[in-house]
């Protein structure tokens, strides 16, 4: 067993499986993409699995414990860790009230992070965009000698885009984005729980293909009449939408863990 599963407090391990598991049913990550917990009784330390694919998450076994200050492996028996894990412990170096973290590489976000048009609020379900969404693009921040594989490897790949998070000047403890674009990668999600980081990730997805279709639509529109401009949320909506979602958050849980229980392919044994 790993450091980790020794020690989490109890349902703790068991969640964050199923949330690898509903992460994989919903699309949003598939081989690839990871997601992280921070401890909630030790903050400086942060879990994640090992190095499987997240439908493969299945014990305790599976997890590993991770320092926030370094991302080294409290147990350092454990070499072979995600090598982006990175992106977790900046994200909760710099943010103490953030307790989960998502990387994907979702296909429909990723035009968003490429073409130069901002991904939007599109619907209430994702309010937690709010009006803007950054773009972290790595192309920038290279050194000599890096490898230039889109991979953020190290600590200050990672600071970079964790800062991505926080508005000029910002003092927030949480962050005042929820979701960050990466140019030819994907997205990071932050949330204060596993299950509300979980609901950004999926609603952020879905968010990204209504305006793909959205702008297709209107590409295709052959009217004589001059149509009026997308309306997205404003400050406001997403706001009060944003709220709705958080406190909402265990209807669409409870639903999406009785589908990976019934889907056959995933163990959850934690």
């Amino acid at each position: 067993m790993s450091a980790t599963g020794a020690s989490l407090p109890d349902g703790l391990g068991r969640k964050f499986i199923s949330g690898c598991h509903i992460l994989h049913y919903h699309g949003v990550l598939d081989a690839y993409g990871h997601l992280s917990v921070r401890h909630p009784m030790q903050p400086d330390i942060f879990i994640m699995a090992r190095q499987i694919a997240p439908a493969l998450v299945s014990g305790l076994e599976d997890l590993v414990q991770y320092r926030v200050s370094d991302a080294s492996s409290v147990d350092p028996s454990i070499t072979d860790g995600y090598v982006e894990r990175h992106i977790h412990s900046e994200i909760f170096k710099k943010f103490p009230d953030v307790y989960a973290v998502i990387h994907s590489h979702a296909e429909s976000v990723i035009p968003y992070g490429i073409s130069g048009v901002p991904l939007q609020t599109c619907f209430h379900m994702a309010g937690f965009l709010g009006t803007s969404t950054p773009v972290y693009d790595i192309s920038a921040l290279y050194n000599a000698g890096d490898k230039q594989d889109m991979l953020v490897r190290d600590t200050r790949l990672g600071k970079a885009l964790a800062d991505c998070f926080a508005n000029s000047n910002s003092e927030s403890r949480s962050g005042d984005h929820a979701v960050v674009m990466m140019r030819g990668h994907g997205m990071t999600v932050i949330a204060p729980s596993i299950e509300d980081c979980v609901l950004r990730a999926i609603y952020t997805q879905q968010n990204a293909s209504i305006q793909t279709t959205v702008l297709m639509t209107r590409s295709g529109y052959r009217g004589s009449v001059p149509l009026p401009e997308v309306r997205v949320l404003n400050d406001g909506e997403a706001a009060d939408s944003a709220v709705m979602t958080q406190w909402s958050s265990g209807r669409p849980w409870k639903l999406w863990v009785r589908e990976i229980e019934q889907a056959g392919l995933y163990i959850n044994n934690a």
